[in-house]
């Protein structure tokens, strides 16, 4: 058997192994970690080649699993601390005094309301790189004053996913574009335009699409009802400050880069969170916090953890050298017009492990054709998230729905009226994707 039919069999199990454990309804983290399984017991199994091979040692077999689940360590750092640091800005009372700030002063004023709500909806994820992240911190809020507001229930539902889905993808902390890029070597450097010229104008185009026709009739003294008290002492200076820590933090390293001391993501986000304690004016508890981010983020983290021993035992066996190839062989005008469809449905299927596992080869396959990398992933980067309402997983879909409390049909009511905008996404995504070269330039990038 050649090196090709044996990388193929190992796919095979791969493959099977995942659809037999999802249809008896294991999670995706399981399905994925006993598909590595299987992976390593095929390649001890199927012969290659015409050589006889040594067994692969226990030892060397723990090797790669140990290797794998840290793939991502730095990564899964930067989503915990920053998930922390938005968690207690949120216990802290921050998030409910800037939406009542907002509803307050803006209030008649509808475009400007709808604006400022989208900006708080998008920090939350550019910050954490979760959309789920996004939901549970302020959508329950936005979403309350778009009910106040009279926005239709399947409407304000596919609005808060669709903003939730453009903060994940937003900059600093786009989880895809790490992960991909870490798999092909590639500096995580010169992402921050292209996914934010893209990310904000889908969460526009959202905005003013699913809120048209919406008017502000309630007097604001019922809207502010609606929504929780602040503890008293907020005011605005203490609701940026940490905001303010964490923008000089990470800019300060690229306007000063000599003279700056090299502080990583993980830590700028921890020193933020101190910013929100010192400015607190409620006595937030702390571990309690953190108890919660570790049991809300553990299927997150844990994903991010099998799908480095899936990549590990794939590259050992061959299996992923196999799928480049497959996709390195496709005709790129075959790829511009399906990766709108491919990249949402396989982020239904396996969440963020897709990145690693569909975004290196493709990234291989741009940069031999002449195309700009860093612009090619960014464009997949923010369609990936479009795909987070879709079944299996539907994480932030399902997210959503729980936090708003929605009691109408998912796919009739919701995902109906969030189609367009998701298309609207995926097709600027492509002409972004297909006009590469000028895009890049046009961003110095």
């Amino acid at each position: 058997m050649t090196m090709f039919h044996h990388a193929l069999a190992v796919l095979a199990v791969i493959v099977v192994v995942f659809a037999i454990a999802k249809k008896c309804k294991l999670s995706t983290e399981l399905s994925l970690l006993l598909g590595s399984v299987g992976a390593i017991i095929a390649h001890l199994l199927v012969p290659m080649g015409v050589d006889p091979r040594s067994p692969l040692p226990f030892t060397e077999i723990i090797r790669h699993f140990v290797e794998g689940t840290f793939t991502y360590f730095d990564v899964c750092l930067t989503f915990l601390t920053a998930t922390f640091f938005m968690t207690l800005y949120k216990e802290a009372g921050g998030v409910n005094y800037m939406v009542r700030l907002i509803v307050s002063k803006f209030y008649k004023h509808r475009i400007v309301c709808m604006l400022l709500l989208m900006v708080l909806m998008l920090i939350p994820g550019a910050v954490t790189g979760s959309g789920a992240t996004t939901v549970l911190t302020v959508g329950g809020l936005v979403g309350a004053v778009l009910a106040a507001m009279g926005m239709k229930e399947d409407r304000r539902v596919a609005l808060i996913f669709l903003l939730a889905a453009m903060s994940a993808a937003s900059p600093p902390i786009n989880l895809w574009a790490m992960m991909a890029a870490a798999g092909a070597n590639m500096p995580y450097v010169g992402f921050t335009y292209p996914l934010a010229i893209l990310s904000i104008a889908g969460a526009l185009f959202a905005t003013f699409y699913l809120t048209r026709g919406l008017k502000n009739d309630r007097p604001v003294e019922e809207v502010l009802q609606t929504l929780p008290e602040p503890p008293e002492g907020w005011n605005m200076l203490r609701a940026l400050v940490p905001f303010i820590v964490m923008i000089v933090l990470i800019v300060g390293a690229r306007i000063f880069p000599k003279i700056w001391p090299v502080i990583g993501l993980p830590m700028i986000f921890i020193f933020s969170a101190i910013a929100v304690l010192i400015c607190s004016p409620k006595k937030v508890k702390i571990f309690q916090v953190a108890c919660t981010v570790v049991v809300n983020l553990k299927e997150l983290v844990g994903i991010m953890m099998v799908v480095g021993i899936l990549n590990q035992i794939m590259t050992l066996t061959g299996a992923r050298g196999l799928l480049s190839l497959a996709v390195v062989v496709l005709p790129i005008w075959l790829l511009f017009a399906a990766l709108w469809l491919i990249l949402p449905v396989s982020e239904g299927v396996l969440q963020y492990a897709v990145a690693p596992l569909f975004g290196v080869p493709l990234i291989m396959l741009f940069n031999m054709l002449g195309y700009n990398p860093v612009i090619a992933l960014a464009t997949w980067s923010v369609m990936w998230p479009v795909g987070d309402c879709l079944p299996p997983t539907a994480v932030v879909g399902r997210a959503a729905v729980l936090e708003l409390d929605y009691k109408g049909d998912y796919y009739k009511g919701f995902v109906k009226n969030a189609l367009i905008p998701m298309l609207f996404v995926l097709a600027i995504c492509t002409i972004a994707m297909i006009f590469n070269k000028p895009f890049g330039n046009f961003l110095g990038v």
